[in-house]
């Protein structure tokens, strides 16, 4: 191969090497790149169509979520034996189980996905029972008034990370400790219940999280060399795309905010800042078995504090 992506030994662990399916991909995407190299201009060309799929292949999961949401929205019949939202659980389910029969997620992944879906559905059932937003259909699948497959929306979040970390071998300077991130992620979850009491911490929030990642970079490695953003804005722009999303299950009728009650409208913008803490929560928990390694070092280097905080 002609990228240590696919040579090392690290590469026999990845699924795009042992599937089946994707060996002829892998091989002519190798004489493209052979060919990209030639010049800078399509080298630069192909780096960014590269970047493009590489994406589209971390949204795997969550962009199944929202093909289903879309297709059932239009095609799903109204008098069917089996609920719209049933569906959508067994259909979800079957996906998580063919991504592990694939190898195209690590079990290990899995069950960091699973605790973020329970923390989702946790939040779920206090959310609706206070009306925060409804699940407008009938179903059978679910708990109280949550249908259980909204809990993978949440696993989509967390797939997405899991695989865009190893897809595009993140490395990082200045990473903030785990520590730290685990006790911002506790005081967010907390938040999430107790806005609706009076004590809304929001913007503290925001301040930890600013002084936690603005000093991070996050190194990403598109194709030959490692690229760099501010870590902050990663989030921030992870943090869009969900809000687009969200926008798309709302306009599909997966499930509704008080203002849509009477006709679609787009969820409101300070959305965002909750899908950006939220956010948070699932990078903590990812964070927890890809291990942040500092850039510039061996493949088994973690990082030091500050750099070694995250150990």
């Amino acid at each position: 191969m002609h990228d240590d992506e696919f040579s090392s030994a690290a590469a026999q662990d990845s699924a795009a090497a042992i599937w089946a399916p994707l060996r002829p991909f892998i091989a002519a995407e190798a004489r493209l790149a052979a060919r990209a190299a030639q010049t800078p201009w399509t080298a630069f060309l192909y780096e960014f169509l590269r970047f493009g799929v590489k994406q589209a292949w971390a949204c795997l999961f969550g962009g199944i979520a929202v093909a289903l949401m879309l297709l059932t929205w239009r095609f799903y019949p109204a008098n069917a034996p089996l609920a719209r939202y049933d569906f959508l659980f067994l259909c979800m389910l079957g996906v998580q189980a063919a991504l592990l029969a694939a190898r195209l997620e690590t079990w290990e992944e899995a069950k960091i996905i699973l605790i973020y879906h329970l923390v989702g559905t946790a939040m779920e059932l206090f959310k609706t029972a206070t009306g925060s937003w409804i699940y407008p259909e009938p179903s059978l699948i679910r708990l109280g008034g949550v249908p259980l497959f909204s809990g993978f929306m949440y696993s989509c979040i967390g797939s997405y990370l899991c695989r865009v970390w190893r897809l595009f071998d993140f490395r990082f300077n200045f990473h903030p400790s785990r520590r730290w991130l685990m006790a911002l992620s506790a005081a967010i979850y907390l938040n999430f219940f107790t806005d609706h009491y009076g004590l809304d911490l929001r913007l503290v929030l925001f301040g930890c999280a600013a002084l936690l990642f603005a000093p991070a970079t996050v190194h990403f490695k598109v194709w030959r060399v490692h690229r760099s953003m501010p870590l902050l804005l990663g989030l921030v722009l992870v943090s869009l795309f969900i809000w687009l999303s969200e926008n798309i299950g709302t306009f599909t009728r997966v499930w509704l905010y008080p203002a849509q009650a009477h006709g679609w409208a787009m969820v409101s913008p300070a959305k965002l800042g909750s899908w950006f803490l939220l956010l948070i929560i699932s990078y903590t928990l990812v964070s927890l078995i890809n291990r942040p390694r500092v850039m510039g070092t061996r493949e088994n280097t973690l990082l030091p504090e500050r750099q070694k905080q995250a150990a």
